[in-house]
């Protein structure tokens, strides 16, 4: 018999500050690269975060996962320690990372990961705008 998979969402919200840099580079390389990304004094983004949890349905619950719990943890894992933060600076993930918006959704993957159901398929879809988000992990 095929197992029946239902994916659920749960969106969340979260502002912060980044500057793109990579530091063993001259000022004039990160600028040419990350143009206004590079600016010295930051800049912000308003992200939307898009949680996606696959698996199958529980007989009794008839839940995937109960998207209360799903969403405390994205409360305490995600938008309690990034929101309204200067990622750069504030934050011990992105101290030597290039808080990138790809690697700020394999960061939040992680985090996400390791407090739910390791028999549940994770994907992230973080918008940095409107018109550029990235997906991690990506779908075969």
């Amino acid at each position: 018999m095929t197992k029946e998979l239902v994916s659920v969402f749960r969106k969340a919200h979260f502002n912060a500050a980044h500057r793109l840099n990579v530091p063993a580079w001259s000022e004039a390389e990160n600028i040419r690269v990350f143009d206004k990304c590079n600016n010295s004094n930051f800049h912000g983004h308003n992200y939307e975060l898009v949680v996606k949890v696959t698996g199958e349905v529980d007989a009794t619950t008839g839940f995937v996962i109960d998207l209360k719990i799903l969403n405390n943890i994205i409360q305490q894992e995600i938008v309690a320690r990034f929101d309204h933060r200067n990622l750069n600076l504030d934050t011990q993930e992105f101290k030597e990372l290039n808080p990138t918006a790809e690697n700020i959704a394999i960061i939040i993957y992680r985090l996400i990961r390791a407090k739910i159901d390791s028999n549940l398929d994770l994907q992230i879809r973080l918008y940095e705008t409107e018109r550029n988000f990235v997906e991690y992990p990506v779908s075969k």
